[in-house]
């Protein structure tokens, strides 16, 4: 039955992998004296709050399921310390009388699509690479949009940036920025996929052109709350200036909004 229920488990998480829906599988680490018999138990939890397998302990199913759509919403990876009554301690207040539970959120990798294959894009589709995100660049010069220029994309699309990104599939896993060489380029990228379900929109460029765009598109029809969803101008404002400090700005703010950070130097935290 154990042996069933891994295989399971494992399937789904593979599916996951895969591009299926994402399973978050919560493995018992530690336990108190008397239950450590329980380590090793797993309990998968799908983003419609169904489970399969369990802990061991029904408070910490219920525990661990109530914290899975904040889990699911930040793609974490973290360990949490339970009472046997469900209450999440500290790891001082554990102190090796609680239930220790690795708790992984397990998904295909997020896609960051890049409109613009000029020099910010170039180092934006390296450093995203390297992050491990899956990379699509877009642009419509035969140039730019060559895949010997990108060896680390997964996909580089010559066309119109309206016409493709009109057609790209979005969802809550998919980054999309438009960098491109002039705001009529960055309209037309943001035309195509505002409103359809991209985890981020953004755009490069001035706060007095990204008024001028934004309000355009409002002009034309977009929904005002949408447009009102995206990002620009992108990035944190860490003084950068040469496009691969914009693209290090850039991927610091897409991560910052994926794991739920607050931008804050981590000096400030010590102590807490």
């Amino acid at each position: 039955m154990a042996d069933s229920l891994e295989a399971r488990i494992t399937g789904q998480v593979v599916r996951a992998l895969e591009g299926g829906d994402p399973v978050l599988v919560a493995t018992l680490m530690a336990a108190p004296d008397g239950q450590r018999e329980r380590v090793g138990a797993k309990l998968l939890v799908r983003p419609d709050g169904s489970t399969l397998g369990s802990l061991g302990v029904a408070a910490l199913d219920s525990a661990v399921t109530a914290g899975a759509a904040e889990a699911f919403r930040r793609h974490r990876v973290h360990t949490v310390y339970l009472s046997s009554e469900g209450e999440e301690l500290t790891r001082l207040e554990a102190a090796g009388e609680a239930f220790q539970v690795m708790v992984e959120v397990h998904e295909q990798s997020c896609a960051l699509v890049i409109a613009g294959g000029g020099h910010v894009g170039k180092a934006l589709s390296e450093i995203a690479s390297l992050c491990g995100f899956r990379v699509t660049v877009i642009d419509d010069r035969p140039e730019y949009a060559d895949p010997e220029r990108f060896p680390e994309a997964e996909r580089v699309i010559r066309g119109r940036f309206d016409e493709v990104l009109a057609d790209y599939p979005l969802d809550s896993t998919t980054y999309v920025v438009a960098v491109t060489r002039g705001h009529k380029h960055d309209e037309a990228s943001l035309r195509g996929v505002i409103g359809r379900g991209a985890a981020y929109v953004g755009m490069i460029g001035s706060r007095r052109r990204a008024k001028a765009v934004l309000k355009h598109l409002v002009e034309e029809g977009a929904d005002p709350d949408e447009v009102a969803q995206v990002h620009t101008p992108i990035g944190l404002d860490i003084g950068a200036e040469s496009p691969a400090e914009i693209a290090v700005s850039v991927m610091a703010e897409i991560i910052l909004l994926r794991r739920g950070g607050d931008g804050r130097p981590l000096h400030e935290g010590r102590g807490e």
